[in-house]
């Protein structure tokens, strides 16, 4: 009978984009992979590789206690069905819903911190709620990934989960995928990327700002944004195509010529776990122009392959926006160089895939011989 782990995750996105390396991994072991998430597209190709899947409905950002409920309640029956030796979780409610179901049918649980999202940013009864939540999960759990050290700080502050941390690079980034690419020689145009969903959360209020300021004393550079568009932004991304401000492309499969194209990535977002997106634009050579927050700064080297800014201050935006332009084009180059060579050795994929596949092998080997 082949060894059986469930991945618990709220998005196809979230396994197939940054996890497929260790599910191909684990199918090539033995291991069969059930995948319980909502319907998307990359769930085909999951299937195609060979995992199980189990369709599941999970509001990503909703508060509803039933529906919460809910999802605790379809995770028990979805253990209970396939009997998994080792339950994977990501993102929040997967993370506080499947450690608790885990723990009920005591199947070890490895869950991973992908971000703490905006409720741990602010004090308050969300926050503190939260953090009960957490500690009720993951008091039988038997690892927390941790993708950043502020993240793991919190925890061990709280005193959730003590002794079972574990800091890994982010979700790392496939480094042959995201192969290194020339930095574009084009003199007429200065090419800035944001790639993100367009929601206040990302920073786009300060992007668009500074995006503004930087058109009207440099006419030669460019803004482009890929990503999902929240309704209330709708009309304002409208205003900004039409203004020449933002090129906005929408949802886009083929991000790496995006990336390609563009001199830099400008990333203003509030809170990362790890971001995907600077590891994946580093990959590929591209300098990074980022919030100077925990999940972002730990990817670049100031004024080697990036430069750091105040997230929500779209003033030291421009400034360093603007900073980037004057730097000569060697420079550039140079950073996006240095860039590459930093994720290649820091943030490559497989360091990731080895460390679930150990923890993985630990936790059958504990349970054989208990």
């Amino acid at each position: 009978m082949s060894k059986k782990v469930l991945f618990l995750v709220n998005h196809d996105v979230v396994i197939y984009n940054f996890r497929k390396e260790l599910v191909e991994r684990l199918i090539t072991e033995g291991y069969e992979v059930i995948i319980s998430s909502p319907y998307g597209p990359k769930i085909d190709k999951l299937v195609k590789m060979g995992c199980v899947y189990d369709e599941i409905n999970i509001e990503r950002h909703g508060t509803n206690p039933l529906q919460d409920k809910k999802l605790y309640e379809y995770y028990k029956k979805t253990i209970k069905k396939y009997e998994p030796d080792v339950v994977l979780t990501y993102t929040i409610k997967p993370n506080i819903y499947g450690a608790m179901a885990a723990k009920k049918y005591d199947t070890p649980c490895l869950a991973n911190i992908t971000g703490l999202g905006t409720a741990f940013e602010k004090q308050g009864m969300m926050r503190e709620f939260l953090i009960l939540l957490y500690k009720f999960a993951f008091s039988k759990v038997h690892k927390v990934f941790f993708q950043n050290d502020e993240d793991m700080k919190i925890f061990k502050k709280r005193k959730i989960a003590l002794g079972k941390h574990e800091l890994l690079p982010g979700s790392g980034v496939n480094i042959t995928q995201f192969s290194f690419e020339d930095y574009p020689t084009r003199n007429d145009k200065l090419r800035f990327l944001f790639i993100g969903r367009i929601m206040k959360d990302k920073g786009v209020e300060e992007l668009f700002t500074a995006a503004d300021n930087i058109k009207k004393s440099y006419p030669n550079v460019v803004f482009d944004a890929i990503g999902f568009c929240e309704e209330e932004y709708k009309e304002r991304i409208e205003m900004l195509k039409k203004e020449k401000v933002i090129n906005f492309h929408g949802v886009k499969n083929n991000v790496k010529d995006y990336i390609k194209e563009s001199n830099a990535i400008v990333h203003p977002t509030y809170h990362e776990g790890m971001s995907n997106v600077l590891l994946e634009a580093s990959a590929m050579g591209r300098p990074v122009l980022a919030s100077n927050i925990p999940g972002c700064r730990e990817i670049f080297d100031e004024g080697i392959s990036g430069l750091g800014f105040e997230a929500r201050n779209s003033n030291d935006l421009v400034n360093t926006i603007e900073n980037f332009i004057k730097l000569p084009n060697n420079k550039k180059v140079s950073m996006g160089h240095a860039a590459r060579k930093k994720v290649v050795n820091e943030f490559d994929r497989n360091i990731v895939v080895n460390e679930y596949l150990n923890e993985i092998e630990k936790v059958l080997s504990e349970e054989s011989n208990k």
